[in-house]
This record gives C-alpha cells, sequence and structure tokens, in this order.
C-alpha cells in the first residue's frame, strides 16, 4: 500500500492507494472517535461495492446506513444533495455522524459539499471507484454541486478525513471511465512533469501503464500543489488547465454528454491551441503533442460541431475563473510549465475557437 500525505495543519490526511485494501480497517483507524456513517453511492455503484462495504463496517463496529443517488454529471444538482440531507435527518444523524462517499467524481463533490453544510460540518470520507476520482477530484477538498448556468457554481472548500483508493475498483469500470480519467491524468503531465507526460506518451495506452504508479504521481503532484494553495489563491489555479473551455463544453452541450474527462481533454487541445497562438512560450510542436497523445488513450480533442467560439465565451463567462471581469486561462508555456493568464480579449478567444475548429472539420 502506497501512502501520499496532505499536510494542511488541523486538515491533514492521507491518501491511501493499492489493492484489495481492508478499507473498513483503514477507516476505523482515521475515526477512531466515529460510530455512524452514511455511506453514498449511485445506482451504478451500490450494487457491486455496498453490501459487502456494510458488513465490513458494521463489523469493525459502526453503524451504517446508505443513500443511493441517480447516476451521472446530469444529477449533481440541488435535488440530489436535499436527497442525502433527508437521509441524515430521516435516520437522526447528529454532529458526530461521517458521510462516505463510494463512487466516482459527483458522487464524491455532493458527498463532501453535504457534508461541509450538514449541521454546519460533519466528517466524511473519499472512496473513490473511477480513475478520475482517484488521481483527481477526490483529492484536495474541492466540493460541490452543479447549477444548469454553470458547472461546480454552489460548493465549498471541505477536506475529507482520509481518502481510499483501491485499485481493485478499476476492474468494473467501463473503458470510457477509464479514458475519462486519463485526462486528469495527461494533464499533470502537461501543466507540471515533462517526464511523466513523456511516459504516458510512449506508453501509447493503457495496457502499458502502471496504474498504482500513475494513481501515486498524480496524487503526490496533487497534494504539492494543495499543501501550498488550499483555496485556490495562486498555484493550484494551474490543475484548472483544460476545464474552462471543458467546462463550457458540459454546460454548453448538456450535462452528461460528455463526461468531465472527455470535456477536459478537448479543453486541454484549445488552451494548448491558444498557448501557441498568442506567443505564451508553446510551440506549434508541443501543441501536437498535447493533441495527439490523445487518442492513444480514447480521448476526444475535436471542438463540438454545435459550439462557436462565441458561445464558449457566454458559458465562460459565469465560469468561477472570471474576476474583476476577465477570464483567467491556464496555457502551458511549454510541456511541463504552465502559468495563468488574463490578457486575451473574449474576441481573440472566439476567433482562435473557430479558427481551430475549422481546421478539425
Amino acid at each position: 500500500m502506497d501512502k501520499v500525505h496532505i499536510a494542511l495543519g488541523d486538515n491533514s490526511y492521507d491518501i491511501l492507494i493499492g489493492n484489495n485494501l481492508p478499507i473498513a480497517e483503514l477507516m476505523k483507524e482515521a475515526l477512531p472517535k466515529t460510530k455512524d456513517l452514511l455511506i453514498v453511492s449511485n445506482e451504478t455503484i451500490a450494487p457491486l461495492y455496498l453490501e459487502p462495504l456494510m458488513a465490513s463496517l458494521t463489523n469493525q463496529g459502526f453503524k451504517v446506513k446508505s443513500c443511493i443517488l441517480k447516476d451521472g454529471e446530469c444529477y449533481k444538482t440541488v435535488e440530489s444533495y436535499m436527497q442525502i440531507m433527508t437521509a441524515l435527518l430521516e435516520d437522526g444523524f447528529g454532529r458526530d455522524c461521517c458521510l462516505v462517499a463510494l463512487g466516482g467524481g459527483v458522487v464524491g463533490d455532493i458527498t463532501g459539499f453535504a457534508a461541509s453544510s450538514y449541521q454546519r460540518g460533519v466528517a466524511f470520507v473519499q472512496i473513490p471507484t473511477t480513475l478520475l476520482a482517484m488521481v483527481d477530484s477526490s483529492v484536495g477538498g474541492k466540493t460541490a454541486i452543479n447549477h444548469p448556468m454553470g458547472k461546480n457554481m454552489i460548493g465549498a472548500f471541505y477536506q475529507p478525513k482520509i481518502v481510499i483508493a483501491d485499485l481493485d475498483f478499476l476492474k468494473t469500470l467501463p473503458e470510457r471511465e477509464i479514458a475519462a480519467g486519463m485526462a486528469e491524468v495527461i494533464k499533470y503531465g502537461v501543466i507540471l512533469d515533462e517526464e511523466f507526460f513523456t511516459y504516458l506518451e510512449q506508453a501509447q495506452g493503457t495496457a502499458k501503464l502502471d496504474l498504482a504508479y500513475v494513481v501515486k504521481r498524480c496524487c503526490e503532484w496533487k497534494a504539492y500543489v494543495v499543501s501550498q494553495d488550499e483555496k485556490e489563491k495562486g498555484m493550484r489555479a494551474l490543475l484548472n488547465y483544460g476545464h474552462t473551455f471543458g467546462h463550457a463544453i458540459e454546460v454548453g452541450m448538456g450535462f452528461g454528454v460528455y463526461l468531465h474527462g472527455e470535456a477536459v481533454a478537448v479543453g486541454m487541445v484549445v488552451a494548448a491551441y491558444v498557448a501557441a497562438k498568442t506567443n505564451k512560450g508553446l510551440s506549434l510542436e508541443q501543441y501536437n503533442r498535447i493533441k495527439n497523445i490523445l487518442p492513444y488513450y480514447n480521448l476526444p480533442y475535436a471542438i463540438p460541431k454545435e459550439l462557436t467560439g462565441a458561445d464558449f465565451i457566454s458559458h465562460m463567462r459565469h465560469d468561477k475563473k472570471v474576476k474583476l471581469g476577465k477570464i483567467n486561462y491556464v496555457l502551458p508555456e511549454s510541456i511541463g510549465k504552465s502559468a495563468v493568464f488574463n490578457d486575451c480579449s473574449d474576441q481573440d478567444i472566439s476567433n482562435l475557437i473557430d479558427e481551430l475548429k475549422n481546421t478539425q472539420d
């Protein structure tokens, strides 16, 4: 079992990574004074893993209930949030309870937000079951639900007590979900780690990847960045590479049409194209490396035909990255190095998106 520590003072915690992990025992160690647990999962994951997890937790002395949500980004809503709140209230959970997120990024985000706000804050644990959640969304304490006008617009920074990433969960994960997770993996290489990007580039697909190494490497980077900047006032913004454009795709196409990782993959290509065309340091050769790695991992790179540059701007104007009236973009200066820029006008970005889209037709 590998361990990655997130150093945040009183909010510090460990990410545990491995196969066939003793999840109930690890939770007992992390929550020595907790008795009441509410496991939040979804209709896809619960039939696979909920019953044995509840049994093992009960054997460790926990009192366990469950709340099963519908599956999909389109259900990352206030209604799902209220479903968790109702379950907590109906079963009389107090401030000493703990919420357990058993699922991917959607379940983790909703559960974390519910934990942050139930009786002004209770403990929660992340048990990610998707690659995307293991390498990114379960780590760092970003919790949220969506609004029809924007993704993750309602939420809080709220750290879990522990993250338990059992790689055995990935054995039942559909190939499309594995691909979506790889977008976040590739992201770390582009923004922070050229050596890691080259490793992914040379592997040319998940079959040759050491997933334990991949998850650990991504978590180490996430831990480093979050420890430096927990609430995204500086360096942590780099982790949004591909996300500003990607969120516009998710909103513009309707939540669930593109998986989050798929939208981020396209967003990374758009951001790299903007960087290359606006002289931010990224060469066209490096842009092509970023674009060309995506098909190896079954990820899209083409802008949806339904969206124009003006559509992107309209949706990005509702993004959290807008500050003082300017949209902040994470752009690669080279592979392994990135920065935040806000010197691009809306019209220039719109024109570049349309220009890129026309080359892809």
